[in-house]
């Protein structure tokens, strides 16, 4: 597959480490349910391919997504991957043969999730490893021996780093404490549930901005899980599509990608219809007058 051209990026581009991706990626965990019992080969083949075809370059992914599955649909459907793709994944959890989502945080275990993810991908190295923290919700939460110090998990990924096997080292589920502490590591970027209804992650992302790091913000249009609100719902942005000629998961995006320059979306979908309509989301313009009404609705 030839590399993409940079004008035909989704909503621009942005820096992720040392190289520049489309501001608009694709999440690939929807393409399998959590057990990786249920999906479509077929239709998740033609979604990964359609990303690619349409300028995605930064495909987000972990080994534990879709117990394995999900790893092995897009080396099936991408391989031998375009030279400018970052594949970047995700470790701190694993299933267990109960097919239980457990913590796995200790650096011994990151390393075997990092190994693992090499040979599910078929590479030598994987664009950025992302250190999924689990001190609080949503999501798992350590106990015992899980609680462990970020300075030891950083240390083995640098290791990591210095031998090859991973190009840039990222954290999610973190807050400004636990980012601060891993600056002089190197970070690339920071994936922690934000929203225009969800922003408590806000000044993690003003410590993003002060030091020029990707923000990667997971559920960006909010969650079906309980407690958490679809942005989609709410009536200020359903006012705003209309106006706009836009569908509310559009404004959503859009106002992501208006907070900030290097912001970087990872939209799932194993339609893709809807992703066509997500990396359209990078058309979208929203006059000042209308973000500052979004912004008020948090």
């Amino acid at each position: 597959m030839a590399a993409h051209q940079e004008i035909s990026a989704p909503g621009g581009t942005g820096r992720l480490g040392d190289v520049r991706v489309a501001r608009i990626g694709y999440g690939a965990m929807q393409l399998a349910d959590h057990h990786g019992r249920t999906y479509d080969k077929q239709a998740a083949t033609a979604v990964l391919r359609r990303a690619v075809e349409r300028g995605v370059n930064h495909i987000d992914t972990a080994q534990f997504y879709g117990a394995g599955v999900v790893n092995d649909l897009i080396r099936g459907a991408l391989a031998p991957y375009p030279e400018d793709l970052v594949l970047a994944t995700k470790v701190g959890a694993v299933y267990d043969e109960a097919a239980r989502l457990l913590a796995a945080q200790r650096p011994r275990e990151l390393r075997e999730q990092v190994e693992a993810n090499l040979k599910a991908l078929g590479v030598h190295t994987l664009g950025v490893v992302n250190l999924r923290r689990t001190d609080m919700p949503p999501g798992i939460i350590a106990e015992g021996d899980q609680i462990v110090d970020l300075d030891d998990q950083l240390a083995e990924l640098i290791a990591l780093r210095d031998e090859g096997k991973i190009a840039g080292i990222g954290l999610s589920h973190v807050d400004t404490d636990q980012l601060r502490r891993a600056l002089p590591a190197g970070v690339v970027c920071v994936q922690n549930m934000y929203n225009m209804l969800a922003r408590s992650a806000e000044p993690v992302l003003d410590l993003c901005r002060a030091h020029s790091i990707a923000w990667v913000p997971y559920f960006p249009l909010g969650s079906a899980f309980e407690g958490l609100a679809k942005v989609t719902d709410h009536p200020a942005v359903r006012e705003a599509a209309a106006a706009l000629d836009a569908t509310p998961a559009q404004i959503g995006l859009a106002w992501q990608l208006a907070h900030y320059t290097n912001t970087l979306l990872i939209p799932g979908t194993s339609n893709i219809a809807h992703l066509d309509e997500n990396l359209a989301a990078g058309d979208v313009v929203l006059p000042p007058d209308l973000i500052a009404t979004l912004d008020s609705i948090a």
